[in-house]
């Protein structure tokens, strides 16, 4: 399957889904006669939106090349969809249109961006959070001294850079170290989404969804659902083999320098029992490292 195929089987699938969980009460349409599948249908969604009932079926086919921004924003409001969600419309009919990576700066090789000297320095000055550098395919590209101890169930002792993904589906361990293992599924898979998106060409995040869909049932069956989502900031439930369970708040921020990258930040609230295991945690992490250091001098 050709790239151009790839893209327009991702909007057929995207609307096709969005369509099906509206329901004609939802939108104040009588909900008569038998329905084959469920939510609303095509002609409902185009009087919805005022277009023909040709013409949204020939965007739910995926031919969305030339759709005005007027025309996506009327789909957008007829189905209802989330800010993230919109984007994502937005971010495939972009793409339709040949603008590479929807518009945004050519990204640079994110393993380079990530050994940049001052990006390094900026991670090392966070003492008291965790820190680290993620890329759109989930790849764990550098930490802080605590981020290293607090994802070290996700490090290991591999070779290959971590991946965040990886370990979610295919590691046992991450179902003790995610209390919350079913949320954190949905929310990896959502932010893929929108990431692929954002760059429907992105070869090694396609081989990442290839691995994981021959791999993983659970993965599969979330990346069919076609839901997106941002990280940006909330609270997060962990538990690590050393300290034991941390609520942690996170905030996710964009490295304008390195289109593509984002740092995020997990803090604890100060004077929680978290706050409390989190020092614990760089305590350990200082006590590890002080005999490799000893060894090394």
């Amino acid at each position: 399957m050709d790239d151009r195929e790839g893209l327009r089987r991702e909007v057929r699938e995207f609307l096709t889904t969005r369509r099906a969980r509206i329901t004609p009460d939802q939108v104040g349409l009588p909900s008569t006669g038998a329905r084959r599948v469920p939510g609303l249908r095509r002609s409902e969604v185009a009087t919805l939106a005022g277009l023909s009932v040709e013409y949204y079926a020939r965007l739910e086919r995926g031919q969305v090349a030339g759709a005005s921004s007027g025309v996506l924003e009327a789909l957008a409001r007829a189905l209802r969809l989330d800010e993230t969600e919109r984007e994502h419309l937005l971010d495939l009919a972009r793409a339709a249109d040949g603008i590479p990576t929807s518009g945004r700066a050519r990204r640079r090789a994110p393993t380079r961006a990530a050994s940049r000297t001052s990006l390094r320095w900026a991670l090392d000055a966070i003492t008291d959070g965790v820190a680290f550098v993620r890329d759109p395919r989930q790849d764990l590209l550098a930490t802080n001294a605590l981020g290293r101890a607090f994802y070290s169930p996700v490090i290991g002792d591999g070779g290959r850079t971590p991946n965040l993904a990886r370990f979610q589906f295919l590691d046992p361990a991450s179902r003790d170290f995610y209390p919350d293992w079913e949320l954190f599924a949905e929310m990896c898979v959502g932010i893929m989404r929108a990431e692929a998106g954002r760059d429907p060409h992105d070869r090694g995040l396609q081989d990442l969804v290839g691995e994981l869909s021959t791999r993983s049932e659970v993965f599969r069956r979330l990346w069919a659902d076609h839901d997106v989502r941002r990280h940006g900031a909330g609270t997060k439930r962990f538990h690590h083999p050393v300290v034991g369970e941390l609520t942690l708040a996170y905030e996710e921020l964009a490295i304008t320098a390195e289109p593509g990258l984002v740092l995020i930040v997990y803090t604890a609230e100060p004077g929680s029992p978290s706050a409390d295991r989190l020092r614990l945690l760089a305590s350990w992490a200082a006590s590890e490292q002080a005999p490799t250091s000893a060894h090394e001098g």
